[in-house]
């Protein structure tokens, strides 16, 4: 008699990475050995971990921001694909993402070190230019030069690249459908035992307490949301977002509470929400329907518009 989905075990896995955790959601057979695929997920993160981190000094990506300008720095070929992917949005979204932005991240005290005044000063008032046209990537060769003084920070890109990497790990070991999540980035592969997506709540951008604002069904794609709400610094009375102005080098002034992302992999997601924060709901959104993405913008005033999926009936 062949199998139903009654007959599967529901699997939940989740770890330690990046300053938060992984999680993977998926249903096997009874006899499925599933402390391979847990293995293989620990380290498929622990590689993005070590190889696109700014908190750990040996980390891929530092050597290639402490390397000088005009310096060619052979790097592995994951972290070249992000960084070009990095890149490619940047150019799409006009400057909204921007990966060169370290500098400011660490300024504000949103790196590994505490906020210092001297360094926000520094970062506000450089002179700034997109990191789509000072970083020179080899594909080739794998190697990458930068062609002024930058720093390079890919927290809004790396985690829902990471997303997808658990997911690529899992397939491996023989896991073609499931849910996996780092932070607010998600991939979905595949449907679930039933048939249907899987399950989804878009968080409510509320700062006291966590609730869903909306719920949604999704199968082999990803989705990401970026908000001011959850990661922020307090100056002088004022919540700054820890999503940066590449155009002041600054902490975002004004900004949707959350925008949440629906796009073909988890990591394009990820900058691209990103991006609209930084663009704002006028531009976001009719960006995002000329390239076919589906973007949700929260406010805290309760409002919502979207495009694609989020479209109102």
């Amino acid at each position: 008699m062949p199998k139903t989905f009654t007959d599967l075990h529901r699997h939940a896995l989740n770890g330690p990475t990046m300053g938060t955790r992984w999680s993977a959601l998926f249903h096997m057979p009874p006899d499925f050995e599933v402390e391979p695929v847990r293995e293989a997920m620990r380290q498929a993160v622990e590689q993005v971990d070590q190889q696109m981190s700014t908190w750990k000094p040996e980390s891929d990506l530092n050597r290639l921001n402490a390397a000088p300008p005009g310096v060619w720095v052979s790097l592995p070929e994951p972290l070249m694909g992000v960084l070009a992917a990095g890149l490619a949005i940047g150019r799409a979204s006009n400057g909204a993402f921007d990966i060169g932005m370290g500098d400011a991240v660490t300024a504000w005290g949103f790196g590994p070190g505490e906020a210092s005044e001297a360094d926000i000063k520094a970062a506000r008032l450089a002179t700034r230019s997109p990191a789509h046209d000072m970083l020179e990537l080899d594909a080739a060769n794998a190697r990458a030069r930068k062609h002024t003084p930058m720093r390079f920070d890919l927290n809004g890109i790396a985690k829902g690249y990471g997303a997808d990497c658990l997911s690529e790990a899992a397939r491996a070991q023989g896991v073609t459908a499931g849910l996996f999540a780092i932070d607010g980035e998600l991939r979905a592969t595949g449907h679930q035992p039933d048939g249907r997506g899987w399950t989804i709540a878009i968080e409510a951008p509320d700062r006291e307490e966590r609730g869903a604002h909306s719920i949604l069904e999704l199968a082999d794609a990803g989705v990401a949301t970026s908000g001011d709400y959850r990661h922020f610094v307090e100056v002088a009375g004022h919540k700054l977002s820890h999503t940066m102005d590449p155009r002041r080098g600054m902490p975002l002034r004004q900004s949707a509470a959350s925008v949440t992302v629906i796009a073909r992999d988890s990591m394009s997601a990820d900058a691209w929400a990103t991006a609209m924060m930084v663009m704002g709901e006028v531009q976001g959104l009719a960006l995002a329907e000329k390239l076919g993405l589906s973007v949700l913008f929260l406010t805290h005033q309760g409002t919502a518009r979207g495009c694609g999926v989020f479209a109102p009936a």
